[in-house]
């Protein structure tokens, strides 16, 4: 008797996304929590025959109602925290919670974010998240920064921006015992090469952002981040992606015909698939007509949504944190006193929703939410596809694009 006959099955029929189409008679199988099959309903049979699940096995059959479709769970790759929690602040219970409400929500996959803080805040940071990452809690840590532009710090804390110091950066990275995944760098500070290089040589994904550089910096730096990335492995079989920009026109100059600077270097890159690019597409730190241009230009493959979330997403207008600064929510729009914009407020299934409004066909909209992001992580194939040996993090919507079920690694954690 095989393993997957000694654990419980699901079987759910219906509309399916498959990799960058709907299948609108498909089929998902899950074994305990391992995706069995993936695909049309006509192959299902073999598949669970091939894993000796016989006619007369206990399966629980789900059998999606017109208008409902089958997705990957969504992976947020830039995720400051929510329901009230601060993840630079937080300690691990209360993060523990409000990440459980994160994937009850759809968003089955986070990579924890943590601002510019001083140093000893960061080190702790990391120690605390590296213990939530350990444990599967998360699947890693992003930094966003410290070595920012002061010009485009935007919320970041200006006392604690610094340039690259290689000796900071590898005690960062020592500090994130394996479970830092990216940074967010300033390719026009001085030491972004070399640290960009350390960053590669740790399978970090060094993620472009809070800079004032000039194109052809910026282009130069996300080529030599490319290179440097090319084959490093993070587990076996897994390889990380290209470089990255953090939350794409924000935390940058704007273009000018003149004056291109890195939005314009990111955007060739990324055309080239030389980089992916964030896009919060909440409708506050991006107008839709941007967000829509955006997967026009580019490609869903080469863009991946991000709430860059903070405490307040999830819950409503008042006062929050964000790492050491106070933070108004108002309208859901988090700013700073200075009123820059502090984080966002929006979940992740938000953002899919908000771009198929702005007319991102939707297959492009869900894949820039899970897969995407998840070949950014290495993990394509594990999560944010329904796929054959993937987890199985699956969500059910309904024909508003609202959850009707989500299921996290073989379980539902709501009602399916």
């Amino acid at each position: 008797m095989s393993p997957a006959n000694r654990q419980p099955v699901t079987v759910l029929r219906g509309r399916v996304l498959l990799g960058s189409r709907i299948e609108e008679t498909g089929a998902v199988a899950v074994a305990g929590t391992v995706i069995l099959y993936a695909g049309p309903e006509s192959g299902l049979n073999a598949a669970l025959a091939a894993a000796d699940i016989s006619a007369d096995h206990d399966v629980n059959e789900i059998r999606l109602t017109p208008g409902q479709l089958a997705v990957p769970g969504l992976v947020d790759l830039h995720c400051h925290g929510g329901y009230g929690v601060d993840f630079p602040s937080a300690d691990a219970s209360a993060a523990r919670a409000a990440l459980h409400r994160m994937h009850a929500a759809g968003t089955t996959t986070v990579l924890a974010s943590l601002v510019t803080a001083a140093p000893a805040d960061l080190l702790s940071g990391l120690e605390m998240f590296t213990g939530l990452a350990a444990a599967g809690d998360i699947a890693g840590i992003h930094l966003e920064g410290p070595f920012l532009a002061a010009a485009r710090c935007g919320a970041q804390d200006p006392r604690w921006l610094r340039a690259p110091d290689l000796d900071f950066a590898a005690e960062l990275i020592a500090a994130g015992g394996g479970h830092l995944r990216t940074m967010t760098y300033a390719p026009e500070l001085p030491g972004a090469d070399a640290l960009v290089d350390l960053l590669a040589e740790h399978s970090v994904v060094p993620s472009l952002g809070h800079t004032a550089a000039s194109a052809d910096d910026a282009g130069a730096s996300l080529a030599r981040a490319a290179a440097a990335l090319a084959g490093q492995s993070v587990s076996a079989g897994q390889t990380v992606s290209v470089p990255t920009v953090t939350h794409l026109f924000n935390g940058m100059d704007p273009i000018h015909h003149r004056a291109p600077g890195a939005v314009t270097a990111a955007l060739r890159a990324a055309r080239t698939g030389a980089a992916v690019v964030e896009l919060i597409a909440d409708n506050t730190h991006l107008d839709p007509f941007v967000v829509a241009a955006m997967f026009e230009l580019l490609g869903a493959d080469n863009i991946v949504l991000v709430t860059d979330a903070m405490a307040a997403a999830g819950l409503a207008d008042g006062s929050y944190r964000l790492g050491p600064a106070e933070v108004q929510v108002r309208n859901g729009v988090a700013r700073l006193e200075s009123g820059a914009i502090a984080g966002g407020t929006a979940s992740m299934l938000d953002l899919v929703r908000n771009a198929v409004a702005a007319g991102v066909p939707l297959e492009s909209a869900l894949r820039s939410a899970s897969e995407i992001p998840a070949r950014v992580l290495g993990k394509a194939g594990q999560i944010g596809s329904l796929t054959a040996g993937a987890q199985a993090d699956m969500l059910l919507l309904d024909a508003n694009l609202r959850p009707a079920g989500v299921m996290h690694r073989g379980t539902w954690i709501s009602a399916a």
